[in-house]
């Protein structure tokens, strides 16, 4: 796995004379959606049901800090399941895995636990529903993203991967008559619906999938960070290089008006330079970023005299999934009082 970055000392950021009257527009829903909650909190759960080590296939969630966090606590991270010891636990990742994998833990003995979150579950179920009535299945995705890769997994023989909307119009299938269409859950909203419309140009018959495979908290996301955007001289991400999502946020951003737009990890990434000229910093983070990531940055931006915060909701998130049932009880078989996973989000 990727050594975690440790955040680096740096000299705090400064009130640049000359700017005129600073705020922060802080995007209102951001942070955990209930996926990323209920994995996060998966893993913790297994460290105190079962113990440390408990191993994890590839990143619980793609935020560099919550995995640094969780391998303090005695978590460790693996790329593959053959390298995790025959008869130990091991977590499947949010981003779901494909039936060898589950197959391969089970071959090796392994005690599998599956935080996969049930957004992503149900698109895995549309495409072998989907395979199972011969469709073929253009699923709108990132090429090598674990996602893509689990649910292409489903129906390797009916999933053909979009890469981006110039791919749309390159794509062939076999029947035209017989084509759907799935998409990982993290993608822009706009990016996708431009990449349907080029296939459907192509394809008239191409079906939707039954219900929305964005989910709701990457949509909601980025409605809140177009709101901001046109008003902002600068936006902020916090969230990882390997999170989809907010990679999306800082793409949607630019597209709706901001100015600037740079992605951080931690506080100490933003730079003096930014801001510069800067009246206004919108302010967001990923689905997989804790807020305690956030509200450092707004620390930083206060010294540098951003103290005046506004919160641009757009939406109300109370969603919460229940925990993978190995976790739902406690050892001498009690339910656990956080069997419905759930931390308090913004």
């Amino acid at each position: 796995m990727p050594v975690p970055r440790i955040p680096r000392r740096r000299e705090p950021l400064k009130d640049i004379s000359g700017t005129g009257q600073k705020r922060v527009l802080l995007a209102s829903p951001r942070g955990y959606c209930a996926g990323v909650d209920r994995a996060v909190i998966a893993v913790e759960k297994a460290l105190e049901r079962y113990g440390a080590p408990v191993y994890v296939r590839k990143q619980i969630v793609h935020n560099i800090h919550v995995v640094t966090e969780l391998e303090k606590q005695g978590a460790i991270f693996v790329e593959e399941v053959d390298e995790v010891p025959a008869g130990a636990h091991v977590v499947f990742s949010a981003h779901g895995v494909s039936p060898a994998v589950v197959n391969a833990a089970s071959d090796r003995g392994l005690r599998a636990i599956d935080a996969t979150c049930p957004l992503v579950t149900k698109v895995h179920r549309e495409a072998v529903r989907f395979a199972r009535d011969d469709y073929e299945i253009l699923l709108i995705g990132h090429v090598g993203h674990e996602e893509v890769e689990g649910t292409a997994g489903e129906a390797p023989d009916h999933v053909t991967i979009v890469n981006s909307p110039d791919e749309a119009d390159t794509i062939e299938v076999r029947d035209p008559s017989k084509v759907v269409w799935l998409s990982q859950t993290t993608l822009s909203v706009d990016e996708t619906m431009e990449t349907v419309r080029r296939l459907r140009a192509r394809f008239p018959e191409l079906q939707d999938p039954p219900s929305d495979d964005i989910c709701y908290a990457t949509q909601n996301r980025q409605v809140a960070i177009k709101k901001l955007a046109k008003d902002a001289d600068l936006v902020i991400v916090v969230g990882s290089a390997n999170s989809s999502n907010s990679v999306r946020l800082v793409e949607v951003a630019l597209e709706h008006g901001a100015k600037a737009a740079y992605r951080v990890d931690y506080a100490d990434e933003v730079e003096q330079a930014w801001l510069e000229g800067v009246e206004t910093v919108g302010v967001t983070s990923g689905a997989s970023v804790p807020e305690v990531l956030v509200q450092q940055v707004l620390d930083d931006l206060a010294a540098a005299g951003y103290s005046d915060v506004e919160e641009v909701r757009t939406a109300e998130e109370d969603l919460q999934f229940s925990l993978p049932k190995e976790l739902r009880t406690d050892a001498a078989g009690k339910r656990d009082d956080r069997a419905l996973g759930g931390r308090s989000r913004s």
